[in-house]
């Protein structure tokens, strides 16, 4: 059906953390003489915050996913056919918001909110799924909704593929309505301001970075090298190798993917599912890339997120300064954090670079937390910040996090929420909570009063072409973590292989020719107690953390006998809880489809496209994505999403069933009176009940089901078809 008319209350707002704050954002001229204090607010409303809440607990398991569209436009045929992003996004959200409507007895429903593209939105379940093994099935029945929903608002040129990047994304006109690159916010050569979301916290956001760093962001991937590219053609020895270079935040924060977030039981839990978890991004970076293009060009590598890292990487060069290097000259500036010099490795989104979880056992004993020696990056915190938090009795592992956040500046501030209360409010410490994109983030309550518990947000993976392959990552996450809690395994390596790890999982197809550096021994080798008969925790400071390189066919079906693989783990984890066959079943769907893109069996999305590419007819070998070729490569990409066209190479014999725009939106069972006209219209044509009953019968005949013949008072009413009760 058609979506349903809007309730005649108004709709809800459409939500983007944290685009509900409204006001004048500053520039960052004029945000500067409070910087050092809103940092300051921001860990003392952390400490409040924290001691508040720090007992709060929650009984049971919800989580969720949240996955992100590009709206884009088909147009023209043969040579001239090409595709263009959609800047429709925000008209959009108001219809997709209206007709989900605010009826809250509507759990089955969707969440839309703006994205910092504007040919983008993001979707949510409507409702968390919850703590039983049945809401797994809910997980690809909800991204099904969600896109059927989103094509039902689309114009008939218009297509929604599930891919990270635009693959044409800053080549010449790519725009629909066209739009021209030298705008005042992003300055960039080639993407137009009107692409950037028209809320003004985007457009400060946007260009304060670029303030911040005194230029354009800098996004560099080496370009890949084919036998006719140019650029390799006579490159002296020992020259740089050519690069694919992008100058806008849009490149990076336009991309799409695929995000979960967990409640943990309390803030224990949350610490420790978040390091956890920290260790196996990378993996699960790898076994989803699906970036191949960049700005028209074949890249060496397969994934989004070093593209996403320089699209906001607000550093000051003497930040960005090599290790040994000295300050330059006339390089500081006393209203930036660190005075703008204090030396930071990493952008403000990339992995993590500190475990947090601290070792409760060992804080109660005053004992060293045995975790920190996994810690063998060089933190940079900010001291003052540090010296506040530690002064207000948070931990030192947890202290150390903040204070690392909080050695950054904000980057939008709202000159009407300056000044705040420290005891109601948490404004400041959002600000700079949301504005550290890690590959995992620890989130907190969000308010000091709220329902909403400690969380832990899953962020490395990219979005897939299909909504089964979504949620089989979904899902698989998800049973990793019960998996880990259930029977207390610890995936921790040292911080800097992680590091690495997520260097190696970027390159090009690392799912099948890189190897990562994982744990031997998952499983804590602990002691008898001999009053309980369980086993007991190993003592604090006595813990193995050996670990060597492992594909990933190893890391998910095991290795020699001492490691038994994260999919068999699961596996028994299914069955200590006893499992429902039913859901069993499509687990198991799930897990095959991750079994064999592990071994390479099934191609990641990544290597399709490149397939895709290399073997399209107008593809010269030169490692451009002409306009023609990104025109069928999303096309397809499009109809393999919405099951129109069959992709063995990804998805072996699993078939997607097809999705339409009709019947999208469900209807109320409204008892409002029927007015005469169409009530006595409608009587009259269901009268002929003959006609009414052959139609309905040949319909049910289609699907094989029988009916018995009218007049059978004879037959049992159980054995009876569906229709007999009309007679």
């Amino acid at each position: 059906g058609s979506p349903p008319p809007a309730s005649s209350p108004p709709p809800p707002q459409i939500r983007m953390a944290p685009l509900h704050l409204t006001g004048r954002p500053l520039t960052l001229e004029e945000s500067k003489p409070h910087l050092r204090d809103i940092r300051l607010h921001g860990v003392r409303q952390f400490i409040n915050l924290y001691k508040r809440v720090e007992h709060h607990q929650d009984k049971e398991l919800l989580w969720g996913d949240e996955l992100e569209y590009h709206i884009m436009r088909t147009e023209g045929e043969g040579h001239e056919r090409s595709v263009k992003v959609s800047l429709r996004a925000p008209e959009l959200l108001k219809q997709l918001d209206e007709a989900e409507g605010n009826d809250p007895t509507r759990r089955d429903g969707c969440s839309w909110h703006a994205e910092y593209g504007r040919w983008m939105v993001e979707a949510t379940p409507r409702e968390p799924y919850g703590a039983y093994s049945s809401d797994l099935l809910k997980v690809e029945r909800s991204m099904r909704l969600r896109r059927q929903r989103l094509l039902s608002m689309l114009h008939p040129s218009e297509i929604i593929p599930s891919v990270p990047a635009f693959p044409t994304m800053g080549v010449g006109q790519f725009t629909h309505p066209p739009a021209h690159p030298k705008g005042p916010i992003a300055n960039s050569e080639t993407i137009p301001d009107q692409c950037i979301n028209p809320h003004p916290r985007m457009h400060t956001l946007t260009a304060n970075i670029r303030a911040r760093r005194g230029s354009n962001v800098d996004i560099r991937l080496p370009l890949y090298a084919d036998v006719a590219t140019p650029e390799f053609k006579n490159l002296p020895k020992g020259a740089p190798r050519p690069e694919v270079h992008a100058d806008a935040m849009a490149f990076g924060m336009g991309s799409c993917c695929l995000q979960v977030t967990f409640q943990a039981r309390d803030v224990h839990e949350s610490r420790f599912l978040t390091d956890q978890l920290a260790a196996l991004a990378p993996i699960f970076l790898a076994l989803t890339a699906a970036t191949p293009v960049l700005k028209g060009r074949l890249v060496d590598t397969d994934c989004r997120w070093d593209v996403i890292a320089g699209a906001v990487d607000d550093r000051t060069p003497a930040e960005r300064r090599n290790e040994g290097e000295l300050v330059p000259e006339g390089a500081r500036d006393p209203a930036l954090a660190g005075e703008g010099v204090r030396r930071l490795p990493k952008s403000r989104y990339s992995s993590i670079s500190h475990y947090i979880y601290a070792c409760p056992a060992a804080r109660i004993k005053h004992k060293p937390n045995p975790f920190d020696k996994l810690n063998d990056l060089g933190l940079e915190v900010d001291p003052e910040m540090l010296a506040e938090l530690e002064k207000g009795g948070i931990d030192s592992t947890l202290a150390r996090h903040i204070a690392y956040n909080f050695s950054r500046d904000p980057l939008v501030v709202f000159g009407e929420r300056v000044d705040l209360d420290d005891e109601k409010d948490t404004d400041h410490f959002e600000s700079l909570q949301s504005s550290n994109w890690n590959s995992v983030r620890w989130k907190p309550p969000p308010a000091m009063v709220s329902d909403i518990g400690w969380r832990t947000e899953f962020r490395p993976m990219e979005i897939q072409m299909t909504d089964f392959e979504n949620a089989a990552f979904t899902v698989l996450i998800l049973l990793v973590t019960r998996t880990i809690l259930a029977f207390d395994l610890d995936l921790l390596v040292p911080i800097s292989k992680v590091d690495e790890n997520m260097h190696r999982a970027q390159q090009r197809d690392a799912v099948t020719e890189q190897k990562f550096f994982f744990r031997k021994n998952l499983a804590m080798p602990g002691r008898i107690d001999p009053h309980t008969q369980c086993c007991a925790p190993p003592p604090c400071g006595s813990m193995n953390f050996d670990y060597e390189e492992m594909t990933i066919a190893e890391i998910l079906h095991g290795k020699g006998d001492y490691f038994p693989g994260l999919l068999p783990l699961c596996m028994a984890y299914m069955e200590s809880i006893n499992m429902d066959a039913p859901t069993r079943e499509e687990i198991m769907r799930y897990m095959k489809l991750v079994a064999m893109r592990g071994t390479g069996k099934l191609l990641t999305n990544a290597a399709w496209q490149r397939k895709f590419i290399h073997n399209h007819p107008d593809y010269l070998s030169d490692s451009v994505v002409s306009p023609e070729i990104a025109h069928d490569l999303m096309v397809a990409a499009h109809e393999i999403g919405v099951g129109r066209r069959r992709c063995k190479e990804v998805l072996g014999e699993t078939l997607i069933e097809p999705i339409h725009p009709v019947d999208a939106w469900d209807v109320k069972l409204d008892s409002t009176p029927v007015d005469c006209q169409t009530r006595s219209k409608l009587l009259e044509q269901y009268a002929k009940r003959q006609s009414f009953l052959n139609r309905l019968k040949r319909q049910v005949s289609d699907a094989n089901v029988h009916l018995h013949p009218i007049g059978r008072d004879d037959v049992p009413a159980t054995a009876r078809g569906p229709l007999d009760f009309l007679e």
